[in-house]
């Protein structure tokens, strides 16, 4: 019962994000690629808000005993393939995986067809070469499976209250110079 909780919540919060990207122009092409051109800068603000808010809140449950993080093990060949793969997706269709689901919620061709049809390729072939890059790219600059607090071996607060605090002046930052 308790997996079962988790999907509905998961589903709630899915559907609120969705809508919220969609209320804030997040899943319109223009707007994006607006963003890629460095002419809008809504996206950016968009994310980073959800980014400080997420941050504030998954770590005020951990605080409370609500939840347990179990970070994944990460590297630099991951990041760098996940980026290129999400870089390229991003760069041909001008959505991200969260803005192809609300602007085919929103009834948008270009991501209806371009968008889950990319996403099947690209795990497809991800898919494909996974036992290859297993054991070579995504391996290299292995850095485990550690939060930013516990690489510096600090309270999580010294390093939340600070990043959202830099977070929130870049956004007061880009909208006072009218980003």
């Amino acid at each position: 019962m308790k997996n079962n909780t988790q999907l509905i919540w998961g589903l709630v919060f899915g559907v609120l994000f969705g809508f919220l990207l969609q209320k804030g122009g997040a899943t319109q092409y223009d707007v994006i690629v607006s963003q890629l051109l460095l002419t809008d800068f809504t996206v950016l603000k968009i994310m980073l808000s959800a980014v400080v808010t997420g941050m504030i809140g998954i770590y005020y449950m951990k605080h409370k005993g609500w939840i347990q993080l179990h970070p994944k093990k990460g590297s630099v060949g991951k990041n760098v393939v996940g980026g290129l793969i999400f870089g390229l997706g991003f760069a041909l269709l001008g959505y991200c995986p969260g803005t192809i689901a609300g602007a085919v919620g929103n009834g948008y061709l270009d991501a209806t067809f371009g968008g889950l049809i990319g996403i099947f390729i690209g795990a497809g072939i991800f898919a494909a070469y996974y036992p290859q890059l297993q054991d070579g790219i995504l391996q290299k600059g292995d850095y485990g499976d550690v939060s930013l607090p516990q690489l510096l071996k600090v309270n999580d607060w010294v390093v939340v209250i600070p990043a959202a605090f830099l977070i929130v002046a870049l956004l007061y930052w880009i909208e006072s110079v009218g980003l």
